[in-house]
């Protein structure tokens, strides 16, 4: 039998994983830092406080993420979500097409601008 999740459920696990992101006081905001393999950064680019709007069908909406106008460089292959005291919240893979974080090109050039268009966050309905 498949686990399944209902709405409510899915929207409150989506909700507390994501408000995360806006706990600490070290830094305004959290943020969103593309890696290389080998975790070193590519580039930062701020979150807004909060980070992300309210779930719904399980899916949380991350509010306008600033640029990075001075990105470090280097080959993206994943990416880090981490809270305002610069603690990873959640993690995921970078590519071109497919991935959790699409960006236009993998290579990054140092002092390059990085944008993120959009982000999301979602809490699966069932194990399947």
């Amino acid at each position: 039998m498949t686990t399944t999740i209902s709405a409510a459920a899915r929207n409150a696990a989506c909700n507390a994983i994501v408000d995360l992101i806006d706990q600490g006081s070290t830094d305004a905001n959290g943020d969103l830092v593309i890696q290389t393999s080998g975790d070193a950064e590519v580039a930062t680019l701020a979150l807004s406080d909060p980070a992300f709007g309210n779930a719904a069908a399980g899916v949380a909406t991350a509010n306008p993420i600033s640029d990075d106008s001075n990105a470090t460089g280097g080959t993206a292959a994943n990416f880090i979500l981490r809270d305002k005291d610069n603690t990873e919240v959640m993690r995921g893979l970078c590519g071109i097409s497919s991935a959790e974080l699409n960006l236009s090109s993998l290579s990054i050039g140092s002092g390059d601008t990085v944008s993120v268009s959009s982000l999301t966050a979602t809490m699966p309905a069932s194990d399947a």
